[in-house]
């Protein structure tokens, strides 16, 4: 049944409405390269105006997707024909409470810029996904989105404290609270963090914000080894240090950047790790100094400590520049999010090895070594059809191997599309038939963001490998 086009239009007005093949091409992908077109894309600008396209949407039976920036690495937010809710246009700061340390904002507002305004008044919001520039904060929440300063800071989750949703059956509903403290009910506010648009779309957003830290210190430590790099993250939280981060470059990712920069990186060496502390300013250079011992007794062939912006700033290009160097040595990836206990990073490390070799693929991990999350690229040819083929098998085998280490399949990047044949694998039957109940439950037509976590489609995950 096409869409009530005219019914549409009448909700959001035709300066807020898309619906020409070339307007909408923009709105059928996301950064897992997957692509499939709306037959419409609408803009609301407040709460009822979603709540009155939802209602269409279940009067006429039509699906409908929310969107954020589209900034998602598993087709999560893709279209299959129906109505795009774009939340572009809600993207207010309503407001920054610095007595109580809270915001209130809509969903639109893009995470990095709301990061910089809670700065000015020396508050920080301290999830950091790599896409912050970007991403905004309805689809962070959405994604449960995490960063490099989850290790010390948690994730998404452990900021919402409320959310206005409009739900599948259009209904408005305000859930959580303003303050640090609330225990009345179901907490919908977690079921909906993280639901990926699959149970409500969110108009208004309640987070905490913490201080700002007085000062920070960064360095790097240089190993010959993988494994003692891994060591020496689990002993610096041993000697009750937490760093803000701790990023880890494989071998074949400091040859790739290195390739790409020229900036003299030690490329025989199996690891490098990017570790950032903060904190008052008074403590931070003995705890600098405690890490570079730290790291040293546990192999490190020289440690690295910025002192000036500058340095840290060159300390940090090689952990920028990953994504573009990547693209020098395939035209394609695999980007999985696996996320292991730190202990049992070495081994998925030697897994991975085997896996690139069994399946002669080049695989690149780094990623968030503080917290186990891995991202494992493998890199391919995705013109070429056996290459893929290999790449496919190579996943299907680190997911098996990560939940053998005690880990999970996604980190940060949630499930969507790409991930959904594998999800049961994880949950179990039980549990995803009790995911199941809360969707068919909350959504008894399956109107919104149909097709996403419970329904494999492999016609989606054949553009998955880009």
């Amino acid at each position: 049944m096409p869409l009530p086009i005219s019914q549409i239009r009448a909700v959001v007005g035709s300066d807020h409405l898309l619906t020409e093949p070339e307007e909408l091409h923009c709105y059928s992908f996301d950064a897992s390269k997957m692509s499939s077109a709306p037959e419409a894309v609408a803009f609301p600008a407040d709460a009822s105006q979603v709540s009155a396209l939802v209602k269409l949407a279940n009067s006429h039976r039509f699906a409908v997707y929310p969107r954020g920036s589209g900034s998602g690495m598993v087709g999560a937010c893709l279209p299959r024909g129906g109505l795009v809710i774009a939340m572009n246009r809600l993207n207010r700061i309503v407001e920054i409470d610095t007595d109580n340390m809270t915001a209130t904002v809509e969903p639109g507002v893009v995470t990095g810029n709301f990061q910089k305004e809670a700065a000015k008044l020396g508050l920080l919001y301290p999830p950091d996904p790599a896409s912050l520039p970007f991403s905004t904060m309805g689809g962070n929440i959405a994604m449960c989105a995490g960063g490099p300063r989850a290790v010390k800071y948690g994730v998404t989750r452990d900021y919402v404290l409320g959310l206005e949703v409009v739900l599948p059956t259009a209904e408005i509903i305000r859930t959580g609270v303003r303050t640090m403290k609330g225990v009345v009910g179901y907490d919908l506010t977690r079921l909906m963090t993280g639901s990926e648009g699959t149970l409500g779309i969110f108009t208004r957003i309640i987070v905490r914000l913490i201080p700002a830290p007085e000062s920070v210190r960064t360095l790097t430590a240089v190993f010959p080894k993988i494994d003692d790099a891994a060591v020496a993250v689990s002993e610096i939280l041993k000697n009750r240090i937490i760093p803000s981060t701790m990023e880890l470059l494989d071998q074949a990712t400091i040859g790739a950047v290195e390739n790409y920069l020229h900036m003299g990186l030690p490329v025989d060496a199996e690891a490098i790790i990017l570790i950032e502390v903060d904190g008052p300013e008074i403590l931070l250079d003995s705890q600098v100094e405690k890490i570079e011992l730290v790291c040293r007794r546990c192999g490190a062939a020289r440690t690295e400590a910025a002192r000036s912006a500058a340095e840290r700033d060159r300390l940090w290009r090689a952990r920028r520049s990953i994504s573009p160097a990547l693209s020098r040595i395939k035209s394609g990836k695999m980007n999985e999010d696996v996320t292991v206990p730190r202990s049992r990073i070495p081994a998925l490390i030697r897994a991975i090895r085997g896996l690139a070799e069994k399946h002669d693929l080049v695989i690149v991990c780094f990623g968030h070594a503080g917290d186990g999350n891995i991202h494992t690229n493998i890199m391919l040819d995705r013109k070429i059809e056996d290459e893929r083929k290999r790449a496919a098998m190579a996943v299907e085998e680190l997911f098996s191997i990560v939940l053998d280490l005690g880990g999970t399949i996604s980190g940060e990047h949630g499930i969507g599309i790409a991930k959904s044949p594998f999800i049961e694998q994880e949950v179990g039957a039980a549990g995803l038939d009790a995911m199941r109940r809360i969707k068919e439950a909350l959504d008894p037509l399956n109107i919104m963001n149909p097709g996403k976590m419970f329904v494999p489609d492999r016609s989606f995950l054949e553009g998955s490998f880009a």
